[in-house]
């Protein structure tokens, strides 16, 4: 039974745990960091590195969903961002990061923002968005929010897409709505003949019922970073260490419900440094979902500055646009070093690599059974 803890008469609330709140305890056994696999799989489509791009226009362009693929991860290009609805992208790019830089009215790049994404979405830009992927030969992935899942995947599919992510800030298998029908996400996914990555959620029962939708990942969180602010607006949140192991406990006890089905924990959030990677792993995940910690790189779209794509929501948005220092360093860098930073910041998987060999687990399946300690 969860802790419980009463926060007045009458009333209690769930214990939950953030990722700065738990550690990785070692076992008896190291091995070298050559034998360790970083590998994964999610239905026919493997991958050198857990590594799935949180799908915001800030860090994903054609170009860095190609080069993510080359270095063996998977990029999620937004169907419903800025390449989808203008030809003429990091100009508009770069007027909203000049709107960013601008103190003097800090709400003027939301606004920018937002101006950018009342454009009309244009198959035939995300058509040949898209086709700039699909031709390098990598896996191609592209995001949709619920609201139009129905009306862009058949574009979407016609475009070559080959795995779906129905992502939005909170997503559930049963939506209730007065006026209008709701995607209805089991028949959806039913009628696809393409996996589908769905969430965010953060507590087992939301997980569970994802899972039997017949989705093939479910994604664990909506983004938390500095520049997020659902918390903030919505009241909406649960420690991300708590939510991954809860999404895990589920995904358990679908494969035993289904008789040997797995579905695929996606972390996204509250990743900062190779340590918190390594940390949502030992948690439960299979793969995380990176944003901002990819701002340290040159070679994001929107030089050094972040936001989530809740920050064009029209009437609510949900996220700052929020610029980061960063290193300079080169996407193959960022991931596998080599590195002078002391933090964790740069060499992300390598970091990983090394905490794996260092309590001795040689695949990222083992390592979700490393022993976890609670700080004080």
């Amino acid at each position: 039974m969860r802790d419980q803890v009463e926060i007045g008469m009458g009333r209690t609330a769930m214990r939950g745990y953030d990722l700065d709140d738990v550690e990785i305890v070692p076992s008896r056994r190291t091995r070298s960091s050559k034998d360790v696999s970083l590998a994964w799989q999610i239905d026919a489509y493997r991958f050198d590195i857990p590594l799935v791009t949180h799908p915001t226009d800030a860090v994903v362009s054609p170009a860095t969903a190609v080069r993510i693929g080359e270095l063996g991860g998977l990029g999620v290009l937004n169907a419903e961002g800025l390449w989808a609805r203008h030809e003429n992208v990091e100009e508009k790019l770069f007027e909203v990061v000049r709107a960013a830089e601008e103190n003097s009215d800090p709400e003027a790049a939301i606004r920018l923002l937002q101006e950018l994404h009342a454009a009309p979405i244009r198959a035939d830009l995300l058509a040949t968005a898209l086709k700039q992927v699909k031709d390098s030969g990598v896996t191609v992935a592209a995001r949709v929010s619920p609201q139009h899942a129905e009306e862009l995947t058949p574009d979407l599919l016609a475009a070559g897409v080959e795995l779906l992510v129905v992502q939005g800030t909170i997503i559930s298998a049963e939506h209730v709505a007065r006026d209008g029908e709701p995607l209805n996400l089991k028949r959806f996914i039913a009628e696809l003949d393409v996996p589908v990555i769905a969430g965010g959620v953060g507590d087992y029962r939301t997980a569970m019922h994802l899972m039997r939708t017949g989705a093939a990942g479910v994604i664990v969180g909506f983004g938390q970073s500095r520049a997020a602010t659902t918390t903030q607006v919505l009241g909406i949140g649960v420690p991300m260490a708590t939510a991954i192991a809860d999404a895990a406990a589920a995904r358990r006890d679908y494969l035993d419900e289904t008789g040997g089905r797995y579905v695929h924990v996606l972390a996204d959030g509250g990743l900062s440094y190779s340590g918190d990677i390594a940390k949502a792993i030992a948690c439960g995940a299979d793969a995380v979902m990176l944003g901002e910690a990819l701002t340290e790189s040159a070679e994001t779209p929107a030089q050094g500055y972040y936001w989530t794509s809740a920050a064009a929501h029209p009437s609510l948005p949900r996220s700052e646009i929020v610029g980061f220092a960063g290193s300079g360093a080169d996407l193959e860098q960022l991931l596998f070093g080599p590195s002078s930073d002391p933090y964790g910041t740069l060499n992300l998987f390598g970091g990983l690599r090394r905490a794996m060999a260092k309590t001795g687990y040689r695949d990222l399946k083992e390592f979700q059974k490393v022993g976890l300690s609670l700080r004080g």
